[in-house]
């Protein structure tokens, strides 16, 4: 029997004025604006397109539907190699709806960084390495490997949330360079936060510190998942998730519906 867990952060429309200011400028990416059309206002629209009255529609009401507005980046998504750069190992990258499904429906390695939690540090070959040996487990090829760091645990709203751990240029080309085709974390982003990465580049300008985890991507194809959920819920390896994206055509990301099949 398959068992289904669902590893996709949930969406609603939040509070701004509730986020602290170093969080707003990531606002974008994390809630998006709805417009709830609930069933009266659907009589209202069904009315005037089928040139009905109320009590023609059951119980007088019509449709519910919704407007959204909201990043490609929103929430649980998947980057496209087009995120990075217009070209990857040297040929026009693709975009998210160019992406094989089959590239997106993999066996499934979790590494576990939860010691790192809330340090906003570096995620090293070494700690990736360690993580594999603890599992008694290798990246052979064609896996996506989920990093837990345990931040999807944090309010949404907690400054804490967004001090995650995070990659770095030479872990992140280490598990392409092993052949891992996803790279996944439950943190808002794959790269060290932000702020540790301004915070770096003004103090040395050394431009090695922008963006450098997404950046490595630019040499080997690799897919990105950001804002997971739930890692503590599947086991570390043995399993398969599927990351399906909308199929946004010519765009750089896009909101997915991430769910890990365990076979019990």
């Amino acid at each position: 029997m398959t068992r289904l867990v669902d590893l996709t952060r949930a969406l609603k429309p939040l509070d701004e004025a509730s986020f602290p200011d170093i969080i707003k400028p990531l606002f974008r990416i994390i809630s998006p604006e709805i417009e709830y059309i609930d069933n009266q206002k659907g009589a209202e629209i069904m009315m005037e397109i089928f040139g009905c009255s109320k009590e023609d529609l059951p119980e007088g009401e019509g449709w519910g539907e919704d407007n959204l507005k909201m990043s490609s980046h929103m929430g649980t998504h998947v980057d496209a190699p087009l995120h990075y750069g217009s070209t990857c190992g040297g040929e026009r990258a693709k975009a998210v709806d160019e992406i094989d499904l089959h590239d997106l429906y993999l066996p499934a390695i979790v590494l576990d960084m939860t010691h790192k939690r809330g340090s906003g540090s570096g995620i090293t070959v070494s700690d990736l390495e360690s993580a594999l040996d603890k599992i008694g487990c290798d990246i052979t090829g064609g896996e996506a490997v989920l990093i837990r760091t345990d931040h999807d645990k944090f309010a949404i709203n907690d400054p804490a949330r967004y001090n995650y751990p995070g990659m770095t240029r030479e872990s992140a080309q280490w598990l392409a360079d092993k052949g891992a085709k996803v790279g996944g974390t439950d943190a808002l982003g794959w790269d060290r936060p932000f702020h540790v990465m301004i915070a770096e580049y003004q103090k040395t300008r050394d431009k090695k510190f922008i963006w450098d985890a997404h950046f490595a991507h630019r040499d080997k194809e690799f897919f990105v998942v950001q804002q997971l959920v739930n890692l503590d819920s599947v086991p570390s390896s043995g399993f398969k998730v599927a990351f399906f994206p909308i199929k946004l055509v010519g765009a750089s990301a896009a909101p997915a519906r991430v769910v890990a099949f365990l076979e019990d």
